[in-house]
């Protein structure tokens, strides 16, 4: 990175977290460049400093532009963010790799387990790039976007294998409102990202049913050890899953109603189809998107992973919701640890 010039950052792309993701880097002094699909959106985000398709309310730093041409936006990028979903990943980054710099950090924000592979984020774009790992990074925790773009306070985890990468991308992105941590646990932190979704849906699937707040906090806790289970089979370390990329991710994700896989699940416990839910909820889930790839993870490394399963079940309509909720509290008693 040269010494010369303020670190850019692009941005792909301005959904949702995306948008928030550009917010954070330019409130702390990291000039962004977001790649939008759709002109009247990279217009917007020019000439009015706001994302009419999901932050019309709240205007973007001076320092967000937005581009429709990729090359543009990777011009001279130190950080290439990448929020966008998973099960698209691989296509498009193929299409974008010409235009990443060979000094370029790839940051991953996503939260979603590739389905025909089973593989983790970082592993898709090492594998499609040809980047080292030391150039991959992953940023996952608590990050409500709409609570960010208001400023409210929250912070996250940076996982790279290169200690210096993530502390560079720490000092690039920390504000007053938004604290990273870093970490070399990559696999941890984005295996506590992906089935924490999961998880939610299962919590919502009880809100939607009635079910209170002891089935809820029945759920997290059952689900983290799970989660726990999952990610240390796979090399992770467990203290991983107890930090922000996994019980606090966890716990927001579970518990707040602007998260889109607590919502989606709530629709399902209210009788809705997976159909009707999608429909109703508008956005990405990568809960929905990510079960059955978590699952097979799950059945490959001989980890019992129960909550998992049985969503996983409900959305391929292997079982009803009534079934579901009896399955995961009919599991057999035995000690806790």
């Amino acid at each position: 990175m040269s010494q010369h010039r303020t670190a850019r950052a692009a941005v792909f792309s301005a959904g949702s977290w995306g948008t928030a993701a550009a917010k954070i880097l330019a409130d702390a002094g990291t000039p962004v460049t977001a790649y939008a699909r759709r002109s009247e959106i990279a217009d917007a985000i020019n000439t009015h400093h706001r994302n009419p398709d999901y932050f019309p309310d709240i205007e973007l730093p001076s320092t967000v532009t937005a581009t429709t041409d990729p090359g543009a936006a990777l011009d001279c990028a130190d950080w290439l963010v990448l929020s966008i979903p998973a099960q698209s990943l691989r296509a498009s980054l193929a299409a974008w790799t010409p235009h990443i710099g060979p000094d370029t950090v790839i940051v991953s924000l996503m939260k979603g387990i590739e389905r025909d592979t089973g593989q983790r984020a970082s592993e898709v774009i090492a594998e499609v790039t040809g980047v080292g790992a030391d150039r991959v990074a992953v940023l996952s925790g608590p990050n409500l976007a709409r609570e960010i773009m208001a400023g409210q306070p929250a912070a996250a985890t940076i996982a790279c294998p290169d200690e210096d990468a993530a502390r560079r991308f720490q000092t690039a992105c920390h504000t007053p409102y938004f604290r990273p941590y870093t970490s070399t646990d990559v696999t941890g932190c984005e295996l506590g990202g992906a089935v924490k979704n999961v998880i939610a849906l299962a919590v919502g699937i009880a809100s939607g049913m009635g079910l209170g707040d002891n089935a809820a906090a029945m759920l997290i806790t059952r689900g983290l050890a799970e989660t726990t289970r999952l990610a240390v089979a796979m090399d992770a370390h467990p203290a991983t899953l107890a930090g922000l990329s996994g019980l606090g991710d966890l716990v927001a994700t579970c518990t707040s109603p602007l998260s889109r896989n607590r919502t989606f699940g709530t629709h399902l416990g209210q009788g809705k189809s997976v159909d009707e839910a999608t429909a109703a909820t508008r956005q990405t889930t990568e809960g929905v998107k990510s079960a059955g790839a978590i699952l097979d993870l799950a059945r490959a490394h001989d980890v019992e992973m129960p909550i998992t399963e049985t969503i996983s079940a409900l959305l391929h309509e292997k079982v009803t919701l009534d079934q579901a909720a009896a399955a995961l509290m009919q599991r057999p008693p035995k000690p806790e640890r």
